[in-house]
């Protein structure tokens, strides 16, 4: 059905063209001052008349020449109709992938932003691993004289319950720390 509706209107469009194109030539004719008795209007209108009975340079009719038209122009709406569907399909594609990409974006920008965070939280963490290393280097002497005061203690209480220490421990400690002689008694 719709190839028939094809073929009528190029029908009469090919029609129409070549109404058109003898009328031109007619009035081409009549701006010129060419009388009706003139042989060049004699070959003019022999010429016109023949188109539709000759057959063309191809070796067809008019009518030939236009189902010829008209099955070219059948391929080439189809073709046409082809690339538009590939047009759509290319359109939507496009369209999912720019959707895609906003998505990712999106993603991107928020992974850029706990990126940024986790940096700044690393810095803040390594200043307080960093100060806290000073401040455990600088209590490093003050723990040295606890732990020899408890020495000293020790010691003492070794003493008072009645047990000996070897001298060399006692003169080991006395040299690295201020712990009093063992061999002087402590008055109490």
């Amino acid at each position: 059905m719709q190839a028939n509706t094809k073929t009528v209107l190029l029908l009469v469009f090919i029609t129409q063209t070549l109404l058109w194109l003898s009328g031109c030539s007619a009035q081409k004719q009549s701006t010129v001052g060419i009388h009706p008795d003139d042989p060049l209007q004699k070959y003019w209108s022999e010429n016109v008349a023949k188109r539709f009975q000759e057959p063309d340079s191809r070796g067809g009719t008019a009518v030939e020449s236009a189902i010829e038209l008209s099955e070219k122009y059948a391929s080439l709406s189809e073709e046409a109709a082809t690339l538009r569907q590939q047009n759509q399909e290319l359109t939507n594609k496009n369209q999912q992938l720019n959707d895609q990409t906003a998505a990712l974006d999106a993603q991107i920008q928020q992974a850029q932003k706990e990126l940024a965070e986790a940096n700044d939280l690393l810095i803040e963490m390594r200043i307080e691993l960093n100060s806290w290393k000073s401040n455990i280097l600088g209590f490093r002497d003050e723990m040295r004289e606890a732990e020899t005061a408890q020495l000293e203690a020790l010691l003492k209480i070794l003493k008072v319950l009645g047990g000996q220490v070897p001298v060399e421990v006692a003169k080991a400690e006395n040299a690295d720390s201020a712990v009093a002689p063992l061999d002087k008694p402590n008055q109490p």
